[in-house]
């Protein structure tokens, strides 16, 4: 269903006796925690006005469709490659739920150390 330039593709799956098989595109450049670490949580201005809207207009694609991904952390964003101008792609839709106009979501998923306080509490 999804199909945006900074959301991983899913190109085929197919299973056997004993596993599930997910072909995804191939992404060199680790993910945004290791990049963002290697330049020592530095970047550019710029920079960071791309990353930003790649992530914003990613997450827009994914709420016109009613997708919540409800995992986003910088471990679950891929770079394409290796390069300070690679772009990023968002993945992991593990916990991910499709959630209608009229429909509200209280369960609580994601991963605990990046859960804002006011839900832990």
């Amino acid at each position: 269903m999804c199909q945006h330039p900074h959301i991983i593709r899913l190109l085929d799956i197919f299973e056997n006796q004993d596993y599930i098989y997910i072909i995804m595109e191939q992404l060199n450049g680790g993910d945004l925690f290791s990049y963002l670490e290697k330049r020592s949580f530095t970047v550019p201005e710029s920079r960071a006005k791309q990353l930003s809207h790649q992530i914003a207009t990613a997450l827009y694609y994914l709420h016109s469709y009613g997708v919540a991904h409800r995992d986003l952390k910088p471990e679950n964003i891929l770079m394409a490659d290796n390069s300070d101008t690679a772009n990023l792609k968002i993945v992991d839709f593990g916990l991910s739920k499709i959630i209608g106009p009229n429909e509200t979501s209280l369960d609580p998923f994601g991963t605990l150390s990046y859960v804002a306080p006011e839900v832990l509490l």
